[in-house]
C-alpha cells in the first residue's frame, strides 16, 4: 500500500494510447445539431497528491477532493479544464483535509479514509463508495456522460432504497421521491406540481446524500437505475456517508452553511400588506399600518412584526415613526425589497429588521438569488445589533444559513392545504430549516380554509399573513367570530411554545435538521414513513405530530401514528402505534395534534408576545411521562448576535417513570447552565404532568407539597399539587415558589403512573358519527357510543354542551358498561331559530364514570351543522338559504347578474334576449350549497353567461348531490345559447350548484342559473 506522502505523483497510461477513452460513436452529430452523448472510457493516467486524486480517461478528466473522513467531492471535466462557476458562493470553507491512502486493486484504484473507500474502476472509470466494513453505500450502473450541455451520474437503485430532498418541492417531499422525476431549478410555478426554493441536493435511505455543486438546474429521476443530470457540460459533486438521514444533512450543512437562528419575533406571526397608495385599498400612508396593529392588540392576538410596503410600486413614509410606532406595539418593522438593497442601511438606521425578497429583483433563483439572500442579511446586520432575517421566494444550496423560504403566490383553497402539507417537512430534509406559506394564500379564500391553515401553520416555525390581494384583507380578527377566537386559540399556542420552538432552531444551527419534520426522518426503519400514508402529517421536532384537516369537514381520516404511545393533545386519550386512525373528530376549531409518550416540553404560559416576559415570568413544563426521557431547553437573548460568542444558557429536564400503569414520576430539573444579558436569574416553575390518576403525593427535593382542593385555590397559592381529573383525561398540576436558575431540584410523584393511568386502558371511548345536522328550531337526535376500555365502568352520565343559544337535553345514564362493550346513546340537541349554517358548531359530550377504582372523565368534542327545514314543495333556489357559499368576484346574487364587488350590484338576469325573475347569478369559479334534505326529486334552470358580458367568458356548470358529480355542462361562452338544466337528484340531502372557470383567464365569466327551481314535495 502506498500512501501520497510517500509518493506524490504516479501515473499509469495505457498502452500506447489504444485503449479507448470515452465510449461513443466519433464524428457524429444528433439530430437536432447537438453532439451525441458521451460516456466516460478506460482510465488512462492516474495521480495522487495528498488527499487529491486524478484520473485521467483520454481527454476527460475526474478529480476526486476528500474533504472529511466521510466525505468527498467529485469532479469530471470532459476537455480536462476544471471550472467552478459557483466559486466561493456556496461551499464554505471546511477544515483540514482527512489522511488518505491509496492502493491498485487490479482492476480498480481504491481511495481510502478510515471511514469509506471509494473505488474507480478502470475499465471503464466507474466509481463505487463502501464503508470500512466494506458494505456498499451506493455504486453507479454506468460511468459518467455527458454532451454538449448536461452531465448525468447513473447509479444502481437498492431494492428498498427510499429519496428525498431535492429542496422545496410543492406537494412532495415529506415521503419517498422513489419512482418519481423531480426538478431542481426556477419555474415560477407556485402550486402543486412547482419547486420554488430547489436545492441540488438529495439524500438516501442507504445512508448517503449528494450535492451538485453548482448554479445550473437539475433533474433527479429515482428510478431504475437513478439518474441525475444537471445542466452544464461539466460535472461537479460532493458525497456524504453517514448511518442516518440526520447525519447526511449535518454534514451538507457543514459544507453549505447551517441554518441561522431567527430571532424570537421571527418565530411569530407576521402580517405585510402595502400602506401607501395601496391601488387595492385606496389612498392609504405608512403609518395607517399602526392601525392595523392595532387591531391585533384589541383582539389579543399575537403579532411579531409587519411588512409595511408589501406591493408593487409601493413605497414608504415616515419609517422611523412607523418603527417607532410598532415597538410600542410590540412588533418589529419590516420591508419588501421589491427594488434592491441599496437604501437598506438608512432603513435598517430607521428601524427595519425583516427584508422580503422579491423574484422581481433577486432574478432567477441561483447565483442572484443568493447573493441578495446573503447582502440582505448582512445589511441588517451591519446597522444594527439585530439578527439578520430575510424571507425569499427563490433561492439555492446555501440560502438556509440567511433567510425563510416560502412557496409564493397562491390562493386560499382547501387544495391549497393539502398540497403545502408535505411541502415543508420535505424541505428539511435538504436543510432547509424555516419554510413556510401565506395563511389563506394571497387570493380568495374564506374563513374556514384561513382557520385550518392557520391551525397547522401555527406548528411550522415562520408564518406571515398577507393582505391587499384578496377581496379583503386577511388579519386573523378580519372574520368575526367564530373564527377571531379560534385564530387566537392556536397562535397564543403557538407564542407558548416558543421556548420549543426555539430549542429546536438552535438545534437546527448545530445539526442542520429543522424543527419540522418527515416522518421518515425520525422513524427511518418504518416502512409505512417513506410511503402517502404518512403525506398529510409531519412533526414539529420530535414531541408533536400534526395531522392538519384539508377538506371541508368535521372529522380526519387516515391519520398514521408511528411506533410508540401517542397523547391526543386536547383530550388525553391515548394510541398504541404503528396504527391508522379514521374517522377523528375535528371541529373547525380542534386541530387533530399528537404528543408522543415521554414527551417533556417547555412553555411559556399566558403570553401574547415574547416581550410579555418578565425576569419573573413562570417557566412551565408539560410532561408526558414514560420510560426514560428528557429535553433540553435553548435560552438567549433571542434578538441580538451575543449567542454566536457563547451567551446563551441551555437547561435539561429528565423525566423517569414506569413504561406502563403505576409507579413513581421522578422529574428532575437541572441548573441553568451559561450565562446571557437578561438571563432570569431565579424563576417559578410550573408543571402540567399527564398521569391520568392522583399520586399519593408530590416532594420538592423531598419536602412534600400541599395538595390543594381545586383549581382556583390552586391558582391563587404560591406552591402546591392539584389532580384534576376532568382535565384530558386527568392531569396533575404542580407549580412552585421562585428558585434559582442555577441550582437543580427534583420533582417526585408518588404513587403515580405513566400516561395512560395505573390501568391502562381503563378510560371509556366516546365516539359520534360525523357530519351530523340539527334541524333549526326543531329538537333534533345526536348520536353518542361510549366503549368501556379493559374494565367496567361504573355510575356512567353522559351529558352535552353547546353554545350559547342551542338547547341540549337531560345527561343520559347508565349503571355499568362491562368492558369491552359498547353503549349507544340518544340525546336531543336544538338549534336556535336564527343559527347560521355557514358556521359549525362545536358540541361537547362528557362521561364522568368510575373505573379501576378512581373516578374518571372523558370529553369528546364533535361538530354539528344547524340545516334549515328541508323544502316540502317546489322552491326557487334564490328563496333558499345558502348553506355555504363562494364566487369569484363579490357575492353571488339573489334574481339578479353577478354585478360587481357589492352586493345586490347586479341586472336582471339575461340569456339569448330573455329576462328572468328568478334565478341566481355568479362569477367563475363559484359553488353554492343548498340542504335538499333528501326531499327534492330534481333541479331544474337555464344555464349560460348572462348577455350583459357579450361575447367573452368561458364556463362550465355542473350540479352535484352528497359529494357526487349528477350533471356538468359543456363549455360556454358569452355566444354560446343557454343549456337547459334537468337533473334528476334522487333524494340527495346536499346540492351543489358549480360554476368553473374553463380558460383561465376568469374574465366575464358571469355564469347565470336562470329560473333555478328544486322539485320537492313534503
Amino acid at each position: 500500500m502506498r500512501k501520497p506522502t510517500a509518493l506524490r505523483v504516479a501515473v499509469v497510461a495505457a498502452l500506447l494510447g489504444l485503449v479507448a477513452a470515452v465510449a461513443g460513436p466519433a464524428g457524429s452529430v444528433r439530430a437536432d445539431g447537438r453532439a451525441p452523448g458521451r460516456t466516460v472510457g478506460d482510465i488512462t493516467g492516474f495521480a495522487a497528491d495528498g488527499p487529491v486524486y486524478r484520473l485521467h480517461a483520454g481527454r476527460a478528466e475526474a478529480r476526486v477532493s476528500f474533504v472529511t473522513d466521510r466525505s468527498f467531492r467529485i469532479e469530471l471535466a470532459p476537455d480536462g479544464t476544471f471550472t467552478d462557476p459557483t466559486g466561493k458562493d456556496i461551499v464554505l470553507p471546511q477544515g483540514a483535509p482527512p489522511a488518505t491512502h491509496w492502493r491498485d486493486a487490479g482492476d480498480a484504484y481504491e481511495l481510502s479514509t478510515s471511514q469509506v473507500t471509494l473505488k474507480a474502476f478502470k475499465a471503464p472509470l466507474r466509481f463505487e463508495l463502501r464503508r470500512a466494513d466494506g458494505s456498499l453505500v451506493w455504486s453507479e450502473a454506468k460511468g459518467l456522460s455527458w454532451d454538449d450541455t448536461t452531465t448525468t451520474q447513473t447509479l444502481a437503485r437498492g431494492g428498498d432504497e427510499q429519496f428525498y430532498g431535492a429542496g422545496m418541492q410543492n406537494g412532495r417531499g415529506n415521503t419517498s421521491h422513489r419512482g418519481h422525476t423531480v426538478e431542481v431549478g426556477v419555474d415560477y410555478h407556485w402550486d402543486d406540481g412547482g419547486h420554488p426554493n430547489s436545492v441540488p441536493f438529495y439524500l438516501s435511505s442507504a445512508g448517503y446524500g449528494v450535492f451538485r455543486n453548482t448554479y445550473a438546474p437539475n433533474t433527479y429521476t429515482f428510478g431504475r437505475p437513478v439518474t441525475t443530470r444537471a445542466k452544464e457540460r461539466r460535472f461537479d459533486a460532493y458525497y456524504f456517508a453517514g448511518p442516518s438521514a440526520k447525519d447526511v444533512i449535518g454534514q451538507y450543512t457543514t459544507l453549505t452553511g447551517k441554518p441561522f437562528l431567527p430571532p424570537l419575533y421571527g418565530l411569530e406571526i407576521g402580517d405585510s400588506d402595502c400602506y401607501l397608495h395601496n391601488a387595492n385599498r385606496g389612498e392609504r400612508h405608512t403609518l395607517d399600518a399602526l392601525k392595523v396593529a392595532d387591531g391585533y392588540t384589541e383582539h389579543d392576538l399575537p403579532n411579531g412584526w409587519m411588512l409595511v410596503n408589501d406591493g408593487y410600486g409601493c413605497g414608504y413614509e415616515n419609517l422611523a415613526m412607523t418603527s417607532q410606532g410598532l415597538g410600542e406595539r410590540k412588533m418589529k418593522l419590516g420591508l419588501w425589497t421589491e427594488d434592491g438593497i441599496a437604501k437598506l442601511a438608512d432603513q435598517v438606521k430607521a428601524g427595519q429588521r425583516i427584508a422580503k425578497l422579491d423574484v422581481a429583483w433577486v432574478g432567477d433563483g441561483y447565483k442572484f438569488a443568493l447573493d441578495g439572500c446573503k447582502d440582505a442579511y448582512r445589511g441588517i446586520e451591519d446597522n444594527s445589533d439585530a439578527r439578520g432575517f430575510t424571507w425569499a421566494p427563490e433561492s439555492w444550496s446555501g440560502a438556509q444559513r440567511c433567510g425563510v423560504q416560502w412557496s409564493g403566490d397562491q390562493s386560499g383553497t382547501w387544495d391549497y392545504i393539502r398540497w403545502q402539507i408535505p411541502t415543508y417537512a420535505g424541505a428539511t430534509m435538504s436543510g432547509l430549516a424555516y419554510t413556510t406559506g401565506d395563511v389563506d394564500g394571497i387570493f380568495g379564500g374564506s374563513p374556514h380554509t384561513y382557520v385550518r391553515d392557520l391551525q397547522w401553520k401555527s406548528f411550522l416555525p415562520a408564518m406571515m399573513t398577507m393582505d391587499g390581494w384578496a377581496d379583503s384583507d386577511k388579519q386573523p380578527y378580519r372574520q368575526g367570530e367564530p373564527y377571531t377566537s379560534i385564530n387566537r386559540k392556536y397562535l397564543k399556542l403557538k407564542e407558548s411554545l416558543l421556548p420549543y420552538m426555539y430549542s429546536y432552531a438552535a438545534e437546527a444551527t448545530r445539526t442542520g435538521v429543522g424543527p419540522v419534520r418527515p416522518l421518515s426522518l425520525e422513524y427511518p426503519d418504518d416502512p409505512k414513513a417513506a410511503t402517502d400514508a404518512a403525506k398529510y402529517e409531519f412533526l414539529t421536532g420530535r414531541d408533536f405530530l400534526v395531522a392538519p384537516v384539508y377538506e371541508d369537514t368535521g372529522t380526519r381520516d387516515g391519520i398514521y401514528l408511528p411506533k410508540g404511545t401517542w397523547v391526543d393533545y386536547w383530550s388525553g386519550r391515548t394510541y398504541r402505534g404503528p396504527a391508522t386512525v379514521d374517522g377523528y373528530s375535528a371541529p373547525l376549531d380542534t386541530l387533530p395534534l399528537f404528543v408522543r409518550a415521554g414527551a417533556a416540553v417547555p412553555m411559556w404560559p399566558g403570553i401574547r408576545s415574547y416581550r410579555d416576559r418578565t425576569a419573573h415570568s413562570p417557566l412551565a413544563w408539560d410532561v408526558y411521562p414514560q420510560g426514560r426521557s428528557s429535553f433540553t431547553l435553548y435560552e438567549d437573548d433571542g434578538v441580538t448576535r451575543a449567542h454566536r460568542d457563547g451567551s446563551s444558557s441551555t437547561q435539561r429536564v429528565q423525566v423517569a417513570a414506569p413504561r406502563s400503569g403505576g409507579g413513581d414520576v421522578r422529574i428532575g430539573v437541572g441548573a441553568l447552565r451559561g450565562a446571557y444579558r437578561g438571563k432570569q436569574t431565579a424563576r417559578p416553575y410550573r408543571f402540567t404532568v399527564h398521569t391520568g390518576d392522583a399520586p399519593r403525593g408530590v416532594t420538592l427535593d423531598g419536602r412534600p407539597l400541599r395538595r390543594l382542593p381545586s383549581a382556583g385555590a390552586f391558582e391563587a397559592a404560591d406552591e402546591g399539587w392539584f389532580h384534576d381529573p376532568a382535565d384530558r383525561a386527568g392531569v396533575v398540576r404542580i407549580k412552585t415558589a421562585s428558585r434559582p436558575t442555577g441550582r437543580a431540584f427534583t420533582l417526585l410523584l408518588k404513587g403515580a403512573s405513566a400516561v395512560g393511568g395505573r390501568t391502562p386502558g381503563a378510560t371509556v371511548a366516546v365516539a359520534t358519527p360525523g357530519g351530523q345536522e340539527v334541524t333549526k328550531g326543531v329538537p333534533t337526535a345526536v348520536r353518542t357510543a361510549l366503549t368501556a376500555g379493559t374494565r367496567a365502568a361504573h355510575g356512567v352520565s353522559v351529558s352535552l354542551s353547546a353554545p350559547q343559544g342551542w338547547t341540549v337535553s337531560a345527561p343520559v345514564r347508565h349503571a355499568r358498561i362491562a368492558a369491552g362493550t359498547t353503549r349507544r346513546d340518544t340525546l336531543k340537541l336544538t338549534a336556535p331559530r336564527d343559527a347560521r349554517s355557514t358556521d359549525p358548531v362545536t358540541v361537547t359530550a362528557t362521561v364522568r364514570y368510575r373505573s379501576a377504582g378512581a373516578p374518571r372523565t372523558a370529553v369528546h368534542r364533535f361538530e354539528v351543522r344547524a340545516v334549515p327545514p328541508a323544502p316540502a314543495a317546489d322552491t326557487w333556489a334564490s328563496d333558499l338559504e345558502w348553506l355555504s357559499q363562494a364566487n369569484g368576484y363579490g357575492p353571488a346574487e339573489r334574481d339578479r347578474s353577478n354585478g360587481e364587488s357589492g352586493a345586490a350590484d347586479g341586472h336582471p338576469l339575461t340569456l339569448a334576449g330573455k329576462t328572468y325573475g328568478k334565478g341566481i347569478g355568479t362569477h367563475a369559479d363559484s359553488d353554492l350549497e343548498f340542504f335538499t334534505g333528501g326531499r327534492c326529486t330534481s333541479f331544474t334552470a337555464d344555464a349560460g353567461i348572462d348577455d350583459e358580458i357579450a361575447d367573452y367568458g368561458q364556463v362550465a356548470f355542473s350540479v352535484e348531490g352528497d359529494g357526487k358529480v349528477l350533471w356538468t355542462s359543456p363549455k360556454l361562452t358569452g355566444t354560446s345559447a343557454p343549456v337547459a338544466v334537468d337533473v334528476p337528484l334522487g333524494g340527495v340531502r346536499h346540492v351543489r350548484l358549480k360554476v368553473t372557470d374553463t380558460d383561465g383567464k376568469k374574465s366575464g365569466d358571469h355564469g347565470d342559473w336562470a329560473g333555478a327551481r328544486f322539485h320537492c314535495s313534503g
